[in-house]
């Protein structure tokens, strides 16, 4: 059984097991991920009637997307599989959006874009689905404005653009499960932040004079 975390956008937790969703939930507030997460995590284990001890692996969503919502839900997947003694999956948000398109009849070239603020958009894009039942990621995680994201060299005629407004922790939970079981690439700890918080660290006090 695996319990999948994602706050990219929102935050969304699951379960998942043997390629069906159990359970899921969650908020779309884009401010209110700490105060969030728990209360999912918990919703989650009740409506399927388990204890923290059934969870087997962790999957969390690595991004892209902000600095400070996308660190609380791997803050909270890290704590998790930390004391439960289990593995942590880690996968592209992105890739999971890309997933649920191509598993609900969607074919061929596809973009995945989503809201990074300062009138820029996230950005990676597809080609299809390999022998395993993962997207074939061909261009980024990227961060640009709408008119310059770049387009891939084939396929560009007929390429689908999805400007995505959530990400849905079942389809993390799956595609990771896809992943481990086929021996595909899962991610490494570093997030996808692909800019700098704007809040930076303070220089020291500075010196006062009369």
């Amino acid at each position: 059984m695996i319990l999948a975390i994602d706050s990219s956008i929102g935050t969304s937790v699951a379960l998942v097991a043997d390629g069906a969703v159990l359970a899921e939930a969650e908020s779309m507030d884009s401010r209110g991920h700490a105060e969030w997460i728990g209360l999912l995590i918990r919703s989650c284990l009740t409506e399927v009637a388990v204890e923290p001890e059934a969870v087997t692996e962790v999957a969390v969503g690595m991004g892209p997307g902000p600095f400070t919502g996308l660190r609380v839900g791997i803050a909270a997947a890290n704590a998790f599989a930390f004391s439960q003694g289990i593995p942590l999956l880690r996968a592209s948000s992105h890739d999971a959006i890309a997933l649920d398109t191509y598993s609900n009849g969607v074919s061929g070239p596809l973009l995945v874009t989503t809201e990074a603020r300062r009138r820029e958009r996230y950005w990676s894009s597809y080609q299809g689905l390999s022998a395993i039942g993962a997207p074939i990621r061909v261009g980024g995680p990227g961060l640009a404005k709408p008119g310059e994201i770049p387009l891939p060299e084939e396929g560009a005629e007929i390429l689908r653009t999805l400007e995505a407004d959530r990400v849905s922790a079942a389809w993390l939970g799956l595609l990771a499960e896809r992943l481990q079981s086929g021996r595909g690439e899962l991610l490494g700890p570093e997030p996808l932040y692909l800019r700098s918080p704007d809040v930076t660290l303070s220089a020291g006090p500075k010196r006062v004079t009369r």
